[in-house]
């Protein structure tokens, strides 16, 4: 091999190195930024489904109206269940320092916020929020997912592992379509 030869392989290789080092991880992240949420401004009709036991699920409607607040920092959703003479309030705020969304809950019959916020982000374009709990079964992770996400529609899961995150037993998901 010459020195050229040599030289064109070391330089193939470094090439290739950097084209390495730049590609973007599929799996990444989105960094939480302002307007993540803007997508869910508007009114909403909700098609409810809740899981009482395996197989049984409770179908009900609902309704929705959702605005962004300080620039897109701040998310407010209004959920309304006339069938059930419930309503409630999500917010998602912005933690830019730990780059994250953290996401609270509401009951409007109790009146405070429902404990610390849920920290989330955006993943593949989905909104994926994670929280460590434990029952009489065990520890498990509860998601509530954002998915399926275009101008019109979108969907909202929860749903329980036991695994690690390797399997969901989904056990609320709520087919939002704009009004």
């Amino acid at each position: 091999m010459t020195t050229t030869d040599r030289r064109d392989v070391l330089m193939a290789a470094a090439g290739l190195t950097a084209l390495a080092a730049t590609k973007v991880d599929a799996q990444a992240p989105t960094p939480a930024q302002p307007g993540q949420f803007a997508w869910l401004d508007g009114d909403w009709r909700i098609a409810h489904r809740r899981l009482m036991a395996p197989g049984d699920w409770n179908v009900f409607e609902g309704e929705a109206s959702c605005w962004s607040i300080l620039g897109g920092r701040a998310h407010v959703e209004e959920l309304r269940i006339p069938v059930r003479d419930f309503s409630g309030m999500g917010l998602r705020t912005l933690d830019p320092e730990a780059g994250v969304w953290l996401d609270y809950w509401m009951n409007a019959k109790v009146g405070k916020l429902g404990g610390e916020g849920v920290a989330g982000r955006f993943l593949n374009g989905e909104g994926v929020f994670d929280s460590e709990d434990r029952d009489d079964q065990g520890s498990m992770i509860v998601r509530g997912l954002w998915d399926q996400i275009t101008g019109t529609s979108h969907r909202w899961r929860q749903g329980v592992s036991r695994d690690g995150g390797a399997s969901w037993e989904w056990n609320w998901i709520m087919e939002w379509t704009k009004a």
